[in-house]
């Protein structure tokens, strides 16, 4: 079987974000979901532009259209992290990002979030030069329910 196709049977679709700068002291939308629920089986960020030394946290929020956000992360630094720095979700809801150098980044098989219709969004603490570049996978939930790159 080809690469893609194991992957799929593993993590379900993919959909890439291009590389852009980390949101300014803000929420940057990532992703929109679209059409129902998904179950968000992975993510991960790839920093392509070297991150600044200016001190910065990075999170992953789910913020539905209708109801309160919830932080599938909670803050992670990402200053002075490398070009190939790799971003992963935790294990569980709310747990730490994982950050790691070019080496390698960890992907855990048992990561399984459940997301409404609404944004995965990044929000950071400070301005920051760093780009990173945002793969997530997922399987629909819900018949017709879809991520797309924003």
């Amino acid at each position: 079987m080809k690469g893609r196709v194991v992957r799929r049977n593993l993590y379900g679709e993919k959909v890439d974000r291009t590389a852009a700068v980390l949101p300014a002291t803000t929420t940057g939308h990532l992703f929109q979901v679209s059409g129902g629920k998904v179950v968000v089986t992975g993510l991960v960020g790839e920093v392509t532009t070297v991150c600044d030394s200016t001190a910065t946290t990075v999170k992953i929020t789910s913020t539905p259209t209708t109801g309160t956000a919830v932080d599938l992360t909670s803050t992670t630094a990402v200053t002075s992290k490398e070009v190939g720095a790799l971003i992963t979700l935790p294990l569980t809801l709310g747990g730490a990002l994982n950050v790691q150098n070019a080496g390698a980044g960890e992907m855990p098989g048992a990561v399984q979030f459940v997301v409404p219709i609404g944004y995965i969004d990044c929000i950071t603490s400070a301005t920051n030069a760093g780009a990173v570049k945002w793969s997530v996978t997922y399987v629909p939930l819900d018949e017709g329910a879809s991520i797309a790159a924003v």
